[in-house]
């Protein structure tokens, strides 16, 4: 089925066009490079994997329960708008929900793929293209794998959201080189990367798992790829430049905050914008998940070295100050374990499904025997 079918919203024109700004650099100098981003492009090429072959696809989805979102998780729980739903409103309810949440997820991935792509075109060091190419690969993957799971399970798509546009528009119009990594890398990959570890946590859903734990596998690699290529060059930079930087991290991550309400989606049931937002803002559930969203960002932020006082202080506004002392290696070596560990788990259910198959055809023969 034609995706724009699957539109609840138009999305507008196609294709969404943006300037592109900056220079094009080549690189002459085919030395061995730095030591840790050759290990990540080893890696890269070592991680990569097909989605149509490690996802079990045959999985059954329900697609009005994706997701297994309890019914505290739905930002209407507890209003009289869902005292007044049928069952039947509350299933379209969570369906209408998982379409929006992996929508966002597919557009960005989009948009990773793109920045990705200009990375390796503007970055001015062979061994950060050579990094570049394998993640655009990986990018392009899950796209490929959002897509998929949106058309086949869900069978409903919603536009880009409006804050989510804006940050990948502001990301691609910079002309310095060094902004789509900040914000892709570091901003929209780690937003991503905290919302698919807390769907990724809760759901009881074997596919949406397995697609959310072999995702943020990969996109550990790219959050430590913006780490080290941002870190040795901010330390570069004069005052000024860090604080142009810094701003651009503070308007990004308000955008990214209000990328979450998820009002578009109780606007489809008939609640104006205005009470929507206010219904978004008052949910315990997504001010939680809002807080938590900042997890992978403020530590990351901090450690390559963008700390001014109002960057401070925008992050104690938001309430997510304290998170800038989170331990970022432990949580991306957390994320790379759990899909070895899924994938060992799946390998030996497969083997053990098979033995017994074998033993069953075996006693069979010996019983007609």
């Amino acid at each position: 089925m034609s995706t724009q079918k699957l539109y609840v919203q138009d999305p507008g024109s196609s294709p969404w066009q943006v300037p592109a700004t900056g220079a094009a650099r080549f690189s002459w100098d085919y030395d061995d490079g730095r030591e840790r981003l050759l290990a990540l492009y080893q890696k890269g090429k070592d991680k990569q994997w097909d989605a149509n072959l490690r996802i079990d696809w045959g999985v059954e989805v329900d697609p009005y329960d994706p997701l297994g979102v309890p019914d505290e998780g739905m930002t209407l729980y507890g209003t009289p708008h869902w005292d007044k739903m049928s069952d039947a409103n509350k299933a379209d309810l969570r369906r209408h929900y998982a379409s929006w949440q992996f929508s966002q997820f597919l557009h960005g991935e989009q948009g990773a793929m793109v920045c990705a792509a200009r990375i390796v075109e503007s970055v001015p060091d062979l061994d950060a293209k050579f990094y570049s190419a394998t993640q655009t690969m990986d990018e392009a993957r899950h796209a490929e794998i959002y897509s998929r799971f949106l058309h086949e399970k869900v069978g409903m798509l919603y536009p880009v959201n409006d804050s989510l546009r804006s940050l990948l528009g502001d990301t691609l119009r910079d002309s310095r080189w060094d902004m789509p990594y900040l914000g892709m890398q570091v901003l929209i990959e780690g937003l991503a990367l905290a919302a698919f570890g807390m769907l990724r946590d809760t759901t009881d859903k074997p596919l949406p798992k397995q697609i959310l734990t072999y995702v943020m596998q990969d996109e550990a690699r790219h959050v430590a790829f913006g780490r080290m290529a941002l870190r040795d060059y901010y330390k570069q930079l004069s005052d000024a430049e860090l604080r142009e930087r810094e701003e651009f991290v503070i308007e990004g991550c308000y955008l990214m905050r209000d990328r979450l309400r998820g009002a578009e989606v109780l606007e489809n049931f008939g609640i104006s914008p205005q009470e929507a937002g206010e219904l978004s803002e008052r949910s315990e559930y997504l001010r939680l998940f809002r807080q938590l969203l900042f997890s992978r960002i403020v530590p990351c932020v901090k450690d390559i070295g963008l700390w001014g006082e109002r960057l401070q202080q925008a992050y104690v506004d938001m309430g997510v100050f304290e998170m800038g002392n989170s331990n970022l290696d432990l949580l991306m070596a957390e994320d790379e374990e759990l899909a070895d560990k899924l994938d060992a788990e799946r390998f030996a259910a497969e083997e053990t499904a098979r033995t017994e198959e074998i033993a069953a055809a075996i006693a069979e023969g010996e019983d007609g025997a």
